[in-house]
């Protein structure tokens, strides 16, 4: 049983120091720094997107390669080969569709980095909350434990309770670490394609 209520106060407390890592973003869990945006500048060298935004919705063709490309269930590989074969049959229309694809890009992938770095947050939130009721309900386990007489039935509860509720907490922190990679691997799936497009405009 102690080291039970050690491991709870453990997991707890660990997920406290966590959350000092960056006090302007006191929900975000991972080591890595929060960036809420991709920057264009940081992932796009070609010529500028003014004249298009968001007219890459207008198209069909361009949209459905658009949802392709972003899945991240695409191998990079394979969205690399696609870009080129969308590009080399685009003719006198190259320019243009290339900085739609782009524009396309830009704007779902920011989205979905947003969607699941708002998620991380929601999580992390949850995660508190999961903390303090671990360590407030491992507070109220040593006061049954120490009662005379002693309530075995009522210590047997909460402390299946408190085992119930750390493997949810241990299960949590593993996804969570598992989902800070995600941010990470969007940027880079971005920039990989944005260089590609631009090389291939050339």
């Amino acid at each position: 049983m102690k080291v039970w209520l050690l491991a709870a106060m453990a997991i707890a407390l660990s997920g406290t120091a966590a959350r000092a890592a960056d006090p302007r973003y006191p929900d975000w869990p991972c080591t890595q720094a929060k960036v809420p945006e991709i920057s264009l500048a940081a992932v796009w060298a070609g010529p500028p997107l003014d004249d298009v935004q968001n007219k890459w919705k207008d198209d069909a063709r361009i949209g459905a390669l658009v949802a392709k490309l972003s899945a991240r269930k695409t191998p990079l590989e394979e969205a690399e080969k696609s870009v080129k074969e969308f590009l080399a049959t685009s003719g006198s229309d190259k320019a243009s569709n290339a900085k739609l694809l782009f524009a396309g890009l830009f704007d779902t992938l920011n989205a979905q980095r947003s969607q699941v770095m708002n998620g991380l947050e929601r999580v992390s939130r949850k995660q508190r909350e999961a903390a303090d009721k671990i360590r407030e309900e491992t507070l109220q386990l040593q006061a049954l434990q120490g009662a005379t007489p002693r309530d075995e039935a009522k210590v047997e509860a909460l402390s299946n309770e408190l085992i119930w509720k750390t493997r949810i907490f241990e299960d949590r922190h593993k996804v969570v670490r598992f989902v800070c990679e995600v941010p990470t691997t969007i940027d880079q799936r971005l920039f990989a394609l944005g260089r590609l497009i631009q090389q291939e405009m050339e």
